[in-house]
């Protein structure tokens, strides 16, 4: 079980990194729950994905998964600073969209994708944990949500002090956490 655990805390650093910079825009409560319900959702389904679809799969994917996760993230991040510099005159956009806060479900669906594409092959290795799915379903599931909510904290106390710069700081972010990624630091 401290296995797993720890795999769960590895897989959820990247969210809890992405979070930071998705964070740094203004977030309220429906955003949250949109973040944590999406990171979960892929951070619990993608090892299950790739414990189930076998070891073929992984293998041809292999380190390509890191390169298409972090091209994800690192064009998520930079669709952002564009927004950011684009500035005020554009901000009509996400209040078009619904959602108050300019985190679009469909960049929040990209990034999560991005962030968990990898881990795929961690399916694998929980075979030799010998827990259930259910198990590993939960303990991943609420490390990961619970990650990315003190992520997301963490990224608007840093925003409230970087003021207008805030979403360009989370676009850069999320571009850095797509090097990390590329890079294999996480």
């Amino acid at each position: 079980m401290f296995g797993l655990v720890l795999v769960a805390v590895s897989l959820g650093l990247s969210n809890f990194a992405a979070s930071i910079g998705i964070g740094m825009g203004p977030v309220d409560a429906r955003t949250r729950l949109r973040v944590g319900v999406i990171f979960g959702l892929f951070e619990t389904g993608m090892p299950i994905l790739g414990l189930l679809l076998g070891r073929s799969l992984a293998s041809t994917l292999g380190q390509a998964a890191h390169w298409i996760g972090a091209a994800l993230l690192i064009a998520t991040g930079g669709y952002a600073v564009i927004q950011a510099i684009r500035g005020p005159a554009h901000e009509g956009d996400a209040a078009q969209a619904g959602t108050p806060t300019g985190q679009r479900t469909g960049r929040l669906l990209v990034t999560g994708l991005a962030l968990s594409i990898d881990n795929l092959a961690v399916g694998f290795a929980l075979a030799s944990f010998h827990v259930s799915f259910a198990v590993a379903a939960i303990v991943i599931g609420v490390i990961s949500v619970g990650m990315a909510l003190v992520g997301l904290e963490l990224g608007n106390r840093i925003s409230t002090r970087a003021g207008d710069r805030g979403e360009l700081i989370g676009g850069l972010v999320l571009i850095g956490v797509g090097a990390a990624l590329a890079s294999g630091v996480i």
